[in-house]
């Protein structure tokens, strides 16, 4: 089973990469990010016609988050991240897919730190991390993933000194990703590639593609049963330099 992410950059504008990455990559299933759509104006048609059934939640200019899958049945659990009734943001979505829960998310950026967006960041990943520990104690497989904007570690990021006061590179954005693993999940690509200079994003502005000068913001978290199934994590690097393509590359795992 191949489980991808892929923050799109805006789903519309960029619909001909996606479409094309789909056919090329045969995820089984998607979960996209930063879908900047409102609901009614998912491409809904073109997805089904690429194969996939679709969830969404979408929000007008900014955010959103789906899930595709390519053949299995998907059946929503939530569409918004417990613990604030009062946010609006569309950052979360959450279905179980063969027997696996999948939670797609979408965590805010940030900047400028410190300041309000700061705050909202750190209270979204507590939030986060609060939900997440009540789908360990639920004690089935669960996946979590999409675009966390944060940098775990300073092999996650191309010159780190460059990124000390960033909101996705503080020292409080990095505490709070290590809190929501410590509680038992395994990040996928480190289990597999403990090492490895990898990184899922590459700014528009000074060649950073070129340069690979990147970040490795979007992550795979996996509860312990999916850890003995875990195969292959990867990213699709070369989608990042097509024509028009979002400032991510999809990435992805294959369990057993």
């Amino acid at each position: 089973m191949k489980i991808a992410t892929y923050n799109v950059n805006g789903v519309n504008g960029r619909l001909p990469v996606l479409l094309h990455w789909l056919a090329e990559s045969k995820p089984d299933v998607a979960c996209l990010q930063e879908l900047k759509a409102p609901e009614e104006k998912f491409p809904l048609q073109a997805i089904n016609d690429a194969g996939y059934h679709a969830i969404w939640h979408g929000q007008k200019s900014w955010n959103g988050v789906a899930i595709l899958s390519r053949s299995k049945h998907i059946q929503e659990v939530r569409r918004a991240l417990p613990g604030d009734p009062e946010d609006l943001h569309s950052r979360y979505i959450e279905a179980i897919v063969d027997n696996i829960l999948i939670g797609c998310l979408y965590l805010p950026n940030g900047n400028p730190a410190p300041g309000p967006k700061f705050d909202y960041k750190l209270g979204w990943f507590k939030r986060l991390q609060e939900h997440a520990a009540k789908l360990l104690a639920e004690d089935v497989p669960v996946v979590l993933t999409g675009d966390y904007n944060v940098m775990p570690t300073e092999i996650d990021v191309y010159k780190p000194e460059r990124w000390v006061d960033d909101a996705l590179f503080r020292p409080e954005t990095r505490a709070a990703y290590k809190k929501l693993v410590d509680q038992g999940w395994t990040d996928a690509i480190r289990k597999l590639h403990p090492t490895e200079t990898i990184y899922t994003f590459w700014d528009y502005f000074r060649n950073a593609y070129g340069r690979n000068a990147g970040l490795r913001i979007d992550h795979f978290l996996l509860s312990p049963h999916l850890v003995p199934r875990l195969k292959k994590a990867g990213v699709d690097k070369e989608v990042r330099g097509w024509e028009k393509s979002s400032d991510h590359a999809p990435v992805w795992i294959e369990l057993k």
